[in-house]
């Protein structure tokens, strides 16, 4: 970032970008819930080439203790990337960078987390990248967040995340690696759909205050279809439709009227036999 000359041709003659998409065009996304058996929530995002993994632990009791809040929860988030996710080996280990990611993480979640539920406690959210191609941060909250939601813990909303930025002096939306090397700009936005609050937004570059608001609401407008996609993950784990359950549901009502028949045949049975000779 930052107009790093380069001879690749980020934006052709038609307006398309590298791999064929249109400014304002997403990368194709995929989420999945409910991945990790042994966590209490999990979600896997493939957003593009992006491979990401967020699992949840908690509430549970904080360690070390000096850190719990006697009056709320507090989210840990711990942010990293594989060695084996960007085509030069990444030194294993956290740095300035994934550092500053988890704080920014952690404080988007929590404003949408009903951390007064639970005090004294800790809300640990693990974010592995094992593939990048730019825009792991949108990625890893956005997965974080459904996450957070298969586990069960109380919130406001979902927090859907996306970045849009500038690149041969157009503004496009969900920059993929050459784009955000070679670009002009890049504007991260996470915000709560319900509300439309926003709980992150970050630059790095330069844009004028008309760029600024374009780019905004391009990655505005984004995350909304990306809402839809958390919830249809969601959905697809924890809801079933009327087709799905409709054998479940002819199997009750045939268990119910087998069972009506044999507490009938027992009452006959119990009849006193007074009763009958009387008759």
């Amino acid at each position: 970032m930052g107009g790093i000359t380069t001879d690749i041709k980020l934006i052709d003659e038609k307006g398309l970008r590298l791999d064929g998409r249109r400014p304002d065009e997403l990368r194709p996304l995929k989420i999945e819930a409910g991945v990790l058996r042994r966590a209490d929530g999990s979600a896997y995002v493939e957003w593009g080439e992006n491979k990401v993994l967020a699992a949840v632990y908690g509430p549970r009791e904080c360690h070390p203790r000096h850190r719990q809040n006697p009056a709320r929860a507090i989210v840990q988030c711990n942010y990293n990337m594989a060695s084996f996710s960007v085509s030069d080996r990444k030194r294993p280990g956290p740095d300035r960078r994934s550092q500053e990611i988890s704080k920014i993480i952690s404080e988007a979640l929590e404003h949408v987390v009903f951390t007064h539920l639970f005090p004294r406690t800790s809300i640990d959210v693990y974010i592995e990248v094992l593939q990048a191609n730019a825009g792991t941060r949108c990625a890893g909250l956005t997965a974080a967040s459904v996450a957070l939601a298969d586990a069960g813990v109380p919130m406001k909303d979902l927090i859907a995340s996306c970045a849009a930025g500038k690149v041969a002096d157009t503004i496009i939306l969900d920059l993929r690696k050459e784009e955000d090397n070679f670009g002009q700009a890049d504007v991260p936005l996470g915000i709560v759909p319900r509300t439309g609050e926003i709980v992150l937004l970050q630059m790095d570059g330069d844009l004028t205050v008309e760029e600024f608001n374009t780019a905004l609401t391009m990655a505005t407008d984004a995350c909304y279809r990306i809402y839809e996609t958390q919830k249809d993950a969601l959905r697809q784990k924890y809801c079933v439709s009327k087709d799905d359950i409709a054998g479940d549901i002819e199997e009750a009502a045939e268990n119910i009227e087998e069972s009506k028949k044999e507490n009938e045949l027992e009452q006959q049975d119990d009849v006193p036999d007074d009763q009958e000779g009387g008759q």
